[in-house]
Order: structure tokens, then C-alpha cells, then sequence
């Protein structure tokens, strides 16, 4: 048993939280136990799910690891996290999701969700064994060729019809290949200026509309990935007043940055799909606020040093972002008004664990209820260091900058995760 003392539900009044068993028995003032933790008016919110995470575990331990990824995660306020599938080998069996989820239960700091792959070795022309991972211990029901996109219309019509019968979701990269080929940055003034070979918003947008299109006519539900176009946004709101079940997350990345960062060619600004320019990056906080897009992922994507510390065109795309997803929400949705704490709790928590079907995840702070819970202090500021950050990797595009908002604890079915700042 114990006792949250000072903690503040959603940012509201202050009151003490018994929580015995993994569970919420009672909600009031001056309780008592056994062991009690002053949280000192921190803001209580549903544990975070991100729906989009890397751990590069099987094939690329020497970047992130299910474990390092894991003290990652419950540093910055997650207890679920969905790892994608283009490991080596590929999630695209049910040996592989069921390694993951095996593992992560090992670890024990987050609920660790294996994403399968849609296509056989992300290849784009067979489909993987969807059913086997759903029926697996792993219980897939979240399915993507994340750094890849599903380009074949057909492929992608199927994939929805065996994931509608499976009840599970399709996520989506859009991207037309073949409007990106050598592309190493949005299209635009920008990249006109340093050099760079133009990305158009279009060959997301494109992608959107056809994938929205045919969700909607075999009645699955699909999920897209990283949005990060004002063009998208229009398709999504679109296509969600026609009652497409079509649901999209958006990075802090692509909410808080944007082009005017490649102005140094620094390797660790370059991510898929890129920063856009700074009319998007202000779409995508309006639609995050307005419930067009449903949801914050992190797209943590960790790499070594010698996959970003190189020119610009042979350096890897990606960005950490799970201890600093709460800290960029704060700064870009909080503090100028657009969410309030619940609407943080709506973004993070709530939104996401209903698009992925986690019962336990993103519940209401009350009775009755599991104790998963992030802990934040709103009025704490902290300077980001990549080389103090859990993850093996260091490529944070936020270095030295100071972030408002820190998670001081988080819990997972009512046992501690992380605890001022370490991983308990």
C-alpha cells in the first residue's frame, strides 16, 4: 500500500491517492499508510502510451535496447510503448513480436507492444503473416512498415481487409517513393538555398488521401503515422467528416521544429519525414488541439554516432524523443494555451491507448481505476543532455535547450518505474 500525497488530478485540486494492489482505492485528504510519497503538488495524469517508438532490438543493440528504451520510456512518463517492426530481423512473425514481447516483460519497466510488419521483410510485396502475430502471445494488433511506406494500392487495400477481420490497425508512413527519390529535405525555400534535393508535402498528402479512401470503402481502421503537413491535415479532417475510421498521431518534433534548423547541415535535424516549414508546424498544433490529429508519438528513433556524425546525405534519419516528448508538448501546446492538462492526458494517454485497443492504459484518475501514472512537476524547467539521457544513442536535436515540465515519478499498475528522476 501506498499513499500519493499532494498530487493534483488533471492540474486540479490537490488531494491524496491510497493505492493498494496495483489499484486506486480512494481519492481525499490526509490518508495515510505505510509508505506515502510527497508529491508536492505534482499534476497527476494517465501513464503516457506512445504508439511509436524504436527500440532497434532484435539487430541494432548497439543504438537502443528493449531494456535502455524501457528507462527511456519511464523517465519521461510512458508505461506503454508500441516497438516497430523494421528490427533484424523483421517483426514479421510471430517468433520475432513474441521476442519483443517476451523481453520487455522481462524488463518490466513499461508495457512493451510489439508493431508486425504488413509486408514480408518490409518489402512491399507480400504480406506478412498478420494473423499468426495477432494470434500470438504477443497479441499484435498494430501493424506497419514504419520507415516504408505501403505504396502498392493493392497490398494496402488487402492489408486493410485482413486487419478489419482481426479487429487491429493499419499505421501508415505516407510516402510516394517515387516522388522522394533523393530527397534529403522539405521542398521549399530552404532547401533551395542550402542545396538540398526538395521533399514535397505532396508525396505524404498523396498517400493520406488513397490509404483514407480505401478505409473507408473496406471499413478498416487506419492509423497514420508522423503527419507533418498542413495538406494532410486538410485530408484527415476531410476524410474524418465522412466518417473514415482514420486516426494520426504527430511527433514533438514536427510540432516544435521546423526547416529553418537545417541552416547548419546538422545531421541530427535530418528525420523522415523532415521538418517542414513553420506555417505546418503551427497546422499541426491547431489540428492537435482541435482533435484532427488524435495523438502525440514519440517516433524515437536512436542511432550511433557514425550514423549521424557524417555528411548530411549519407547520415540516417531519426531523433530520440521519449524524455523529451512531455517537455515539447508543454512548451508548444500548454504553455500557449492550447491544451489544458487534460488535454495533455487526452493526447498522450487517453487517445492513443484507444487507438491501439490497451484496456488498462489511459484510464480516468479515480477509484477503482489501475494506478499507471506520470507524475509531473509543471513548474520545474531542465536543460536537455543527450549524453545524460537513458538511451544508448545520443541524437537529440534538443541539446542545451531548456524544456519546461518534468516527470518526478511514474507507476505501472501501482509499482514505481522511475522516482525523481532514476528508473526505480
Amino acid at each position: 500500500m501506498i499513499v500519493l500525497k499532494n498530487v493534483r488530478p488533471y492540474g486540479e485540486d490537490a488531494v491524496d491517492i491510497r493505492v493498494e494492489d496495483g489499484v486506486i482505492t480512494e481519492i481525499g485528504q490526509d490518508l495515510t499508510a505505510g509508505e506515502t510519497f510527497d508529491a508536492q503538488g505534482a499534476v497527476a495524469l494517465p501513464g503516457f502510451v506512445d504508439l511509436h517508438t524504436h527500440l532497434r532490438e532484435p539487430g541494432r543493440e548497439d543504438t537502443e535496447t528493449i531494456e535502455t528504451g524501457s528507462r527511456a520510456a519511464a523517465l519521461g512518463g510512458y508505461t506503454a510503448v508500441f516497438a516497430m517492426a523494421n528490427t533484424d530481423p523483421v517483426a514479421d512473425n510471430a517468433v520475432v513480436v513474441e521476442h519483443v514481447w517476451r523481453r520487455g516483460r522481462e524488463v518490466g519497466l513499461v508495457d512493451v507492444h510489439p508493431v508486425g510488419a504488413v509486408t514480408v521483410g518490409l518489402k512491399g510485396e507480400k504480406l506478412a503473416e498478420l494473423g499468426t502475430m495477432a494470434r500470438s502471445q504477443a497479441n499484435v494488433r498494430l501493424f506497419s512498415d514504419d520507415g516504408l511506406c505501403v505504396a502498392d494500392p493493392l497490398i494496402m487495400r488487402r492489408a486493410l481487409e485482413y486487419t478489419k477481420a482481426l479487429d487491429a490497425v493499419i499505421a501508415q508512413h505516407a510516402e510516394e517513393p517515387r516522388l522522394t527519390v533523393g530527397a534529403q529535405a522539405h521542398e521549399g525555400e530552404a532547401a533551395a538555398r542550402l542545396g538540398l534535393a526538395g521533399w514535397p508535402a505532396v508525396a505524404e498528402e498523396a498517400i493520406v488521401a488513397r490509404d483514407c479512401l480505401l478505409a473507408r470503402h473496406v471499413g478498416a481502421r487506419l492509423h497514420v503515422c508522423h503527419v507533418s503537413t498542413a495538406g494532410t491535415v486538410d485530408v484527415l479532417a476531410w476524410a474524418k467528416a465522412r466518417g473514415t475510421r482514420v486516426s494520426a498521431e504527430v511527433t514533438p518534433h514536427h510540432l516544435l521544429l521546423d526547416d529553418s534548423r537545417l541552416a547548419t547541415y546538422d545531421p541530427v535535424n535530418k528525420v523522415n519525414p523532415p521538418l517542414r516549414g513553420h506555417s505546418d508546424a503551427a497546422a499541426l498544433r491547431q489540428a492537435l488541439a482541435d482533435g484532427v490529429v488524435d495523438c502525440v508519438a514519440t517516433d524515437h528513433a536512436p542511432h550511433a554516432p557514425q550514423d549521424k556524425d557524417c555528411e548530411w546525405s549519407a547520415a540516417r534519419p531519426g531523433m530520440l524523443g521519449l524524455q523529451t516528448a512531455l517537455g515539447i508538448v508543454v512548451k508548444t501546446m500548454v504553455e500557449p494555451g492550447l491544451l489544458d492538462w487534460r488535454g495533455v492526458a487526452r493526447v498522450m494517454s487517453e487517445r492513443p491507448a484507444e487507438i491501439a485497443g490497451l484496456p488498462d492504459h489511459g484510464r480516468p484518475i479515480a477509484v477503482g481505476e489501475p494506478a499507471t501514472l506520470a507524475l509531473v512537476d509543471p513548474d520545474a524547467r531542465w536543460t536537455v543532455d543527450g549524453a545524460a539521457l537513458a538511451s544508448i544513442a545520443g541524437n537529440t536535436p534538443y541539446e542545451g535547450m531548456e524544456l519546461p515540465g518534468a516527470v518526478i515519478a511514474t507507476l505501472l499498475r501501482g509499482r514505481f518505474t522511475a522516482r525523481d528522476g532514476k528508473v526505480a
